[in-house]
């Protein structure tokens, strides 16, 4: 094999970083770079296993004099996510990665680079391959399908894992330690509601639209209008003034993401009714505008005369479904004001329904603190009963609660500060890293994640920066030493 980073540093990184770039690893599909992270094991003798998900463990003794110290976790995930341009002749089940290097950084050429986290297992294989270096003894846990819901670490038996300390290589931006994260899951609240024939009925569609939605997770302390939540507001506000029936709502397509659309068909009996919502809306419209249009330009509120659907939804059970929305909860909901005020709790109000008959609602929770994620269960729970609604929570998995006390947090804070003379920034992130289930499954378990630069992960701009690998593998390298030296001094 010819390797493209030959002369680039640290030498080895490079080299194992080339040879699994070679593999095909979309998530789900593991199994070869699985068996290669297991040939490298019995190539230098570690002790190692791999599971039925393919998640792969390497064990290395700690360097002389450190052999009974407690153990510290390296860890990252084998999988990548696989997108390529239109026009790029690729097939990620059976093609590796072509790389190439372009100012600086390493690139794919018109696919993912799969650094997210292929970087990681190549730095790990190559503490794992350094005879030269002190560290305590290591657990190297290569996991899979994390780009896919945590899947490889949610079912990984960690029993036969006893570290203390874990270093996640997961992040994404030099001098940036992660130290927080969210767990979620999905909630969906759903009724069939009664239904009226629509005869000699006027019907009324309002659209909702412009907005700028976002992320649930990263974009959702920005203050960013929800769209099903605001038309709550608006059918509720024509509620108070004239009398209708839902016919259809349509908002928002996936839990995660801040809707930025929504759409209503109302049912008016009488032509008068109709148009006396109008010149509410029209009124309740402009207040809209000045309210939200200096933030959020792009905002647009119409309606207009449309046919009515053939039954619409009965008096009562519009109003039930109008308070509901109106009194669902969304947005941030909890902040750390101890640590900067970041947030530490949410729920996106991300699909709202009625096709057919039925209702439904759903919810995308966060939260970084396991009791306020059961607090926001408890409270749909009540929510969706109170209106007659079932509820269904899927999918969770858990947060990585801030320590207000961390070792691992301290002692990488100096030894960045002892390398480049310059203060590590900390933050809590309100998305998912898998620190959150391994502190779940090793009770105290000391948590810290960190990684070099990497830019348009995901995308076919994906794109490493190598002069910063260089100084992150230094990080971990030193960061190592410093946990086996303290560990000396204790004793």
């Amino acid at each position: 094999m010819e390797y493209l980073l030959e002369g680039c540093q640290p030498a080895a990184v490079w080299h194992y970083f080339e040879e699994i770039s070679a593999i095909p690893r979309r998530s789900g599909q593991e199994r070869a770079v699985s068996e290669y992270l297991c040939r490298f094991a019995a190539a230098h003798g570690l002790e190692h296993w791999r599971d039925e998900w393919n998640n792969v463990v390497i064990k290395k003794a700690g360097s002389k004099g450190c052999e009974t110290q407690p153990a510290v976790m390296l860890q990252g995930h084998q999988d990548m996510v696989c997108e390529k341009n239109a026009d790029v002749v690729h097939d990620f089940e059976t093609d590796g990665i072509s790389l190439e290097i372009r100012g600086g950084y390493l690139c794919a050429k018109g696919t993912t680079l799969g650094a997210d986290n292929g970087i990681a297992v190549a730095m790990m294989l190559a503490v794992l391959a350094d005879g030269s270096l002190i560290h305590p003894p290591l657990e190297c846990v290569f996991t899979v399908q994390e780009e896919v819901g945590l899947i490889g670490a949610a079912n990984l038996d960690a029993s036969r894992l006893s570290a203390k300390t874990m270093i996640n290589l997961d992040s994404e931006e030099e001098g940036i330690a992660t130290v927080s994260c969210a767990g979620g899951l999905r909630a969906e609240l759903s009724r069939r509601l009664s239904a009226e024939p629509a005869k000699e009925a006027y019907g009324c569609r309002i659209t909702l639209g412009g907005l700028p939605g976002g992320h649930s997770g990263t974009d959702i302390g920005a203050g960013r209008t929800n769209a099903n939540k605001l038309m709550g507001r608006i059918l509720n506000h024509l509620l108070l003034k004239t009398e209708f029936r839902l016919a259809r709502l349509s908002g928002g397509s996936k839990d995660n993401a801040i809707p930025r659309e929504c759409d209503a068909l109302l049912v008016f009996a009488g032509k008068e009714k109709r148009e006396a919502a109008f010149d509410c809306l029209r009124e309740y419209a402009d207040m809209l505008k000045r309210e939200l249009l200096p933030g959020e330009p792009g905002f647009f509120c119409r309606w207009e005369a449309a046919d009515p659907e053939e039954t619409a939804a009965d008096a009562e059970e519009t109003r039930g479904l109008v308070q509901l929305l109106t009194l669902a909860p969304n947005g941030a909901q909890s902040r750390n004001v101890r640590q900067g005020g970041f947030i530490v709790s949410s729920v996106n109000l991300g699909v709202v329904r009625l096709e057919d008959g039925e209702a439904r609602l759903v919810f995308a929770p966060r939260s970084s603190v396991a009791s306020l994620q059961e607090e926001m269960k408890e409270r749909l729970l009540a929510l969706g009963r109170a209106f007659g609604y079932s509820v269904v929570f899927a999918g969770e998995y858990p947060g990585w609660e801030y320590a207000e006390h961390s070792p691992v947090r301290a002692l990488c804070c100096r030894v960045y500060r002892e390398l480049t003379d310059k203060e590590l920034k900390t933050e809590a992130i309100h998305a998912g890293l898998e620190c959150g289930l391994f502190c779940q499954k090793l009770p105290g378990l000391d948590a810290i994640a960190i990684g070099p630069n990497m830019l348009d992960v995901h995308t076919p701009e994906e794109r490493l920066e190598i002069a910063s690998v260089t100084r992150t593998y230094a990080l971990v390298c030193r960061l190592l030493e410093a946990l086996a030296k303290e560990e000396k001094q204790k004793r």
